[in-house]
């Protein structure tokens, strides 16, 4: 038997485009995921990983000949067969992606949606009603200069409602947002507090209850 003139640097070597071809099927195999069928799939990644294996193991054949740890020929005379099975595999799983309809069954995971401006328009329209009818007790009360406070308060809590949408990860934007809120909250606490004063319990809304 003729002696192979295999090198350890040679052995070593002979591991990069194997190292390579494992990186390239491993971009494939993710980018690709989403695109195929199960079916199709698995042809595709069984086809890579059998390419892969049969180039280590060839790789590993010559690392162990250039040793002297043993001439392992099944190593060696498997590589052909294995690489060509797997070619033959990743070629039709990927053609099938092509040519047929893929169809596959798992879980897609949804948009992330926070909803923030949903919950922002229910607070405006909520607080749009309230400023409004405080505003309208105030005309009734006869105290309109009242309304400039709740109008206020309202404009307020539109700022809130901004800042809501905002990276509160400084402390700035906090000191802000409380800032607005205080004098927002403020501004509805005195708006209130001056209604009572003037009368607020004791108003009648409609003039039918006035003879009750």
């Amino acid at each position: 038997m003729a002696v192979k003139e295999f090198s350890v640097a040679m052995a070593l070597v002979d591991y990069i485009p194997v190292l390579l071809f494992t990186i390239a099927g491993i971009i494939l195999m993710r980018d690709l995921y989403n695109k195929m069928s199960k079916g199709a799939f698995a042809l595709f990644a069984a086809g890579l990983i059998d390419v892969t294996c049969a180039g280590a193991l060839k790789a590993t054949y010559k690392l162990l000949y250039a040793l002297g740890v043993c001439d392992f020929t099944a190593l060696s005379d498997m590589f052909f067969p294995v690489q060509s099975i797997g070619f033959l595999l990743a070629g039709i799983g990927i053609l099938a992606m092509m040519v047929h309809r893929q169809g596959r069954t798992y879980a897609v995971v949804p948009p992330v949606f926070k909803g923030t401006f949903v919950f922002v328009s229910l607070m405006v329209l909520g607080l749009g009603m309230l400023d409004a009818v405080l505003c309208v007790l105030s005309a009734k009360l006869k105290k309109p200069a009242l309304i400039v406070l709740f109008v206020f308060s309202f404009v307020c809590s539109l700022g809130m409602g901004y800042l809501s949408t905002k990276d509160f990860a400084q402390a700035s934007m906090n000191w802000i947002a409380e800032g607005v809120n205080v004098v927002g909250q403020g501004s509805l606490l005195v708006g209130a507090a001056l209604l009572h004063k003037y009368g607020l319990a004791s108003l009648r809304l409609r003039k039918g209850r006035e003879t009750e």
